[in-house]
């Protein structure tokens, strides 16, 4: 359900700006979209655990909200920060 040790520094390492960036708006956003991404493979078998449910819909928001963020800063980051995503908006 959690996002693996090394999957979590693939995913860092694809995003980050500079070296060692981990805490950079589109580092955050990848990080949340592939944890969401575990979570909704987990109620595909799960349909009845709420108390994660409520955990995604926080990720999300947290993701909508540093989304935001980027877009309110830099369109051109933000543009392709969703595009590499994947993400609908």
């Amino acid at each position: 359900m959690s996002v693996t040790a090394e999957r979590k520094k693939e995913v860092i390492g694809n995003y980050a700006i500079k070296e060692g960036d981990t805490g950079s708006p589109e580092v955050q956003v990848a990080v949340l979209s592939e944890r969401i991404t575990n979570l909704t493979e987990h109620f595909k078998t799960h349909g009845k655990d709420n108390h994660s449910r409520r955990g995604l819909i926080k990720m999300v928001s947290q993701r909508r909200r540093l989304l935001n963020y980027v877009k309110s800063k830099d369109q051109a980051r933000y543009a392709e920060l969703i595009q590499r995503l994947g993400l609908r908006r």
